[in-house]
């Protein structure tokens, strides 16, 4: 086991909103001044999940090979000195844990605490599945917030999977069901509105920052029985680009707009493999390229003003023929960041529990993916915290460019804080 870090005092960087309703209000303003839309009218709070009626959407921008949409997340010269004085106080070891999204179970998140303090992690993600009551979601989520407060570090991001269907964290009598992605995808776009935001109200409520959705993948029509990840579990909301790009854009701007983060994924698409890259090393992509119209939702996403993206642990050989996409600075950095023009948060699927990164000794897959140009490290498996901030710590002291790498990937995270409400300057 990893020895436990002696804590410092420190001056207090940063400060949890009194009120989750206040807060979930201030980053529905911080997401309109920033350009991720204004709230939509209508589906507050009584919306429920029903059928819409057939209306015609428009259709999404076909994909341009020069398009370099922006990312809409800059919130001006404040935002930027905020997070540069924020960032400044983080030793190398606070900003390895700053890029750590570790997790525990929704059912009893607070079992992490102890976690959260010796390893000063940045974000925590909420495992599994459960009919759990608002307040008792509230309480454990504030115990969290607490908990990092108290260590001096700054107040965490707080994520899950709230997709609909067979995907869905919170569920019970505050949490209706919501239906899958190819349900919601039969849905106007008046309805899909309304109802995304009745439920990303319920989510900003409770005091969840960052919601790990919407599904951007695209499954080709007649494909999705042999599509494991995405088709069978209908969790995507179409089967051609276009109508799947219109309704992420739909989805990112109500998500956020109702004061939680959204994370387009899984980039740069899964909706074409025929393994699961949670069960198998053999999730391969051999048609997707730079110019691909399967990449047209995450453009349509990031025009949206996403505040993150996740990357996919399939293999992609016409963009990468010798690194899966965790691991490929050709898919995160060349075609993500520079070529699509994103410049939000870069979360990695699953490094931990899941078999298509096991070949990598665990420190490493978190080195590995900042070295391709990743922010955010996620593992679903608790014990991976320590190997992995010990592995970051020890790349950064061994070497500058990895340390200037850290630094930047801690400065992600420290904007979407700042942006989500979380830290105060």
């Amino acid at each position: 086991m990893p020895v436990p870090r002696q804590e410092s005092a420190r001056p207090r960087r940063a400060r949890i909103r009194p009120s989750w309703p206040a807060w979930a209000a201030v980053v529905a303003c911080l997401a309109a001044v920033s350009g991720c839309g204004s709230a939509p009218a209508g589906g507050a709070g009584s919306a429920s999940w029903v059928s819409g009626s057939a209306q015609p959407r428009p259709s999404a921008s076909p994909l341009s090979p020069s398009a370099k949409p922006s990312a809409g997340a800059s919130a001006g010269a404040g935002a930027d000195t905020c997070v540069g004085s924020t960032l400044s106080r983080l030793s190398v070891q606070e900003q390895a844990g700053q890029v750590l999204m570790i997790g525990t179970p929704i059912t009893g998140p607070t079992a992490l605490e102890d976690t959260m303090r010796q390893y000063h992690l940045g974000s925590v993600f909420l495992s599994g599945h459960a009919p759990l009551a608002a307040s008792a979601v509230t309480q454990s989520i504030k115990s969290l917030q607490s908990t990092a407060r108290a260590a001096g570090d700054l107040p965490v991001h707080v994520a899950l999977d709230q997709e609909g269907g067979e995907v869905q964290s919170l569920r019970g009598s505050d949490f209706p069901a919501i239906p899958s992605a190819v349900a919601q995808g039969k849905l106007s776009t008046t309805a899909l509105r309304g109802q995304t935001t009745d439920w990303a109200k319920r989510l900003a409520h409770v005091g969840v920052t960052l919601d790990l959705a919407p599904v951007a993948d695209t499954v080709p029509a007649g494909t999705a029985d042999s599509n494991p990840p995405i088709g069978e579990l209908d969790r995507q909301y179409g089967s051609t680009p276009s109508g799947v790009a219109q309704d992420v854009s739909t989805v990112v701007t109500a998500v956020q707009s109702a004061g939680v983060l959204t994370t387009l994924k899984h980039f740069p698409g899964l909706g074409r493999v025929t393994a699961n890259t949670d069960t198998s090393t053999h999730a391969v992509d051999n048609k997707t390229t730079a110019t691909d119209s399967f990449l047209e939702p995450f453009t349509s996403g990031i025009r949206a003003g996403t505040a993150a993206v996740m990357i996919s642990s399939a293999s992609y050989p016409k963009l990468d023929s010798h690194a899966i996409a965790p691991f490929s600075s050709a898919i995160v950095t060349g075609l993500l960041r520079q070529r699509l023009g994103f410049t939000g948060l870069i979360i990695s699927d699953d490094l931990g529990a899941a078999v298509a990164p096991s070949a990598v000794p665990v420190g490493q897959r978190a080195v590995r993916f900042l070295q391709a140009g990743g922010d955010v490290v996620l593992t679903v498996k608790t014990s991976d915290a320590g190997p992995m901030e010990d592995a970051l710590v020890t790349a950064a002291k061994g070497s500058a460019t990895f340390a200037a790498r850290l630094h930047d990937a801690a400065r992600h995270v420290i904007a979407s804080k700042v942006r989500a409400g979380l830290v105060d300057c």
